[in-house]
């Protein structure tokens, strides 16, 4: 009946042990994977967002530069529309508050494009400048969204990176833990309980 019951205690205690440290584990990996799933989709596709707002802002660019004025009754509305939808898929990113803040400002600075785009027009395209700078202001907006990636993306890579070395510094545990209850084991197996 001893037997059994030494046995049956170190058995439960690999047990325990495994349990333990599969749910340890579980906690580490799902850490990782929401981390990596946040970079992917809230950083990855916002920077292509970015990136994309980026190019629509250049041919605006080149169009003033080149003084195309029939962009301005063709074209134009398609980019505007361009950018509209761009900028309704960056709000459903998952945006921190630092994110929140210079997405304001860039959102703010996009709305008033189209009121200095329309005042160029109506001004029968002489004065160039407002929308030059209008055009200026939103690329610092979105090199600072742009910087906000960069930050954002290092800290869930780090974040990443100490569930790693969590998962790494239990899995070394779990082996000296192993190799202590199978000595812990044997000296019940083997132990002689008094006569």
């Amino acid at each position: 009946m001893f037997t059994k019951f030494k046995w049956i205690l170190g058995i439960l205690m690999v047990f325990v042990l495994i349990l333990g440290t599969n749910l340890i584990d579980r906690d580490s990996f799902t850490k990782m994977r929401n981390s990596v799933v946040t970079m992917y989709e809230d950083r990855i596709i916002a920077s292509d967002i970015i990136f994309d707002m980026s190019q629509v802002l250049h041919t605006k660019e080149l169009a003033l530069m080149r003084g195309d004025t029939t962009f301005y009754n063709g074209d134009n509305q398609q980019l505007n529309s361009q950018l509209e939808v761009l900028a309704d898929r960056y709000d459903h990113t998952d945006l921190t508050e630092d994110e929140q803040i210079a997405w304001r400002k860039a959102k703010s600075a996009i709305r008033q494009l189209a009121e200095r785009e329309k005042n160029f027009k109506d001004s029968g395209f002489e004065n160039t400048r407002p929308l030059e700078r209008q055009i200026e202001n939103i690329q610092v907006q979105l090199q600072a969204l742009s910087k906000v990636q960069v930050v954002e993306g290092e800290r869930q890579r780090n974040l990443s990176q100490e569930a790693i070395d969590t998962v790494e510094l239990f899995t070394h545990i779990e082996i000296y833990m192993l190799v202590f209850l199978a000595v812990c084991i044997q000296i019940i197996i083997l132990y002689k309980g008094g006569k």
